[in-house]
């Protein structure tokens, strides 16, 4: 891993810290662009392929095009107050992506609410006229941590159906992949329950979407955002038609999340969990991406990808204790990119969960559309945490490789 000072671009077209044949997949990639091009009498002088095309072993020709940016400003009329989950976070996001010219780069891509139906998909009926309810007379505290206001129900419904927009699209090859800006968060929220500033589970509703609404069996949700998604993991628990993958701070809200947890009856085994110890950063997490979810999504074989990207596991985000770089965060979104590539078509969408540091979540979120946009380098304008990373690392991820029959004969 490379050490950077604040401000400074870093590469990332290197983002494997393992061998792993992975990292190699946009290198064939590109040689493959190439050779197709260079067939004077082929494909490409027929007018098949583009010098922007590329080509995805096992796939053939995939169209570049521009990546998807989902955004209204009805986001920010979920008003917390000065509750840590506000609207200050997408404002900072939005303001980022304009000054740096990374919005125009962007098709962006206007939401919708999620109807009642696609709700309850997940959500319990009782719960979904509860939380309906709770709006109409005022909003007000739904458990300790989440708190609504007379918009949220409203708010909430765009949150889901902002991710169900992104899929729809993704899927309809429209864009090459998109990023949800959406506000409430959701991947604690249970079926019947709100939890951790969630209202509905987002991810969750667009993945029951995505298999009911489009010929894919299989599904990945990865999550990295420094709280356990135990709303997530508790809606396909037993479910093996999802492949639900998670890097969290344990021990640590909502206390679940340990690596025994490995789904139940025919889901058993499609739950992968990565207990993340308090300091570990970059690497670690490199590591876990590389070494446990990239051979079980191969195994796995997902039809899409969808990504609970949360930023607070970065070192200056006081929520929590992890170590995580905006490089660290676009090594991870580049191994999803390259996954994406290799094993269904490049359909890769992303909704936002935390991320707490305004500054930290408004870079990150730029570096996650510069790697969906293949850009070669990212900006990080706070560098990489000073701070020595405890051990037991080692011992930690053979475990998990043993508990998941990842490890070589």
């Amino acid at each position: 891993m490379q050490s950077s000072k604040p401000g400074t671009t870093i590469p990332i077209n290197n983002v494997s810290s393992t061998k792993s044949s992975h990292s190699s997949v946009f290198s064939l990639v590109k040689e493959k662009q190439k050779e197709i091009l260079s067939d004077k009498g082929g494909v490409a002088a027929r007018g098949k392929v583009k010098s922007y095309d590329y080509f995805a072993p096992g796939f053939g020709i995939i169209r570049s095009m521009k990546a998807g940016l989902v955004y209204d400003p009805v986001y920010l009329e979920h008003d917390t107050g000065s509750h840590p989950e506000n609207s200050r976070r997408l404002a900072a996001i939005i303001s980022h992506l304009e000054e740096s010219g990374t919005k125009e780069r962007l098709t962006l891509l206007s939401p919708r609410p999620a109807s009642v139906e696609e709700l309850e998909m997940v959500h319990a009926p009782e719960y979904v006229s509860q939380v309906k309810s709770k709006a109409e007379k005022g909003g007000g505290w739904l458990d300790p941590d989440t708190i609504m206001c007379p918009k949220s129900y409203e708010v909430a419904s765009y949150a889901v159906g902002g991710l169900l927009t992104a899929v729809e699209t993704v899927m309809k090859g429209k864009v090459s992949s998109a990023f949800a800006l959406v506000r409430p968060p959701g991947h604690h929220a249970t079926s019947n329950r709100a939890m951790g500033f969630c209202i509905f589970n987002n991810v969750a509703v667009a993945a029951k979407f995505a298999l009911a609404n489009f010929n894919i069996a299989r599904a990945l949700i990865a999550d990295f955002d420094v709280h356990h998604g135990n709303g997530t993991q508790e809606v396909f628990y037993a479910n093996p038609e999802i492949l639900y993958f998670s890097t969290h701070q344990y021990p640590f809200y909502p206390g679940t999340g340990w690596s025994n947890e490995t789904g139940s009856g025919e889901g058993e085994g499609t739950t992968v969990n990565f207990p993340m110890t308090a300091g570990w950063g970059d690497i670690e997490y490199l590591r876990a991406f590389n070494e446990i979810l990239v051979p079980i999504a191969r195994r796995f074989q997902p039809q899409l990808i969808l990504v609970s990207a949360g930023f607070d596991p970065h070192w200056a985000d006081s929520i929590a204790t992890m170590q995580v770089s905006i490089t660290g965060f676009a090594q991870m979104v580049t191994v999803l990119r390259n996954l994406a590539a290799e094993l269904c078509q490049g359909h890769l969408v992303l909704t936002l969960e935390g991320g707490y540091n305004l500054q930290v979540v408004a870079s990150a979120v730029r570096a996650t559309f510069d790697v969906l946009s293949e850009c070669p380098e990212v900006v990080d304008p706070l560098g990489k945490s000073s701070n020595e990373s405890p051990g037991g690392f080692e011992e930690h991820i053979e475990k998990i490789k043993e508990t998941h029959h990842l490890l070589k004969p």
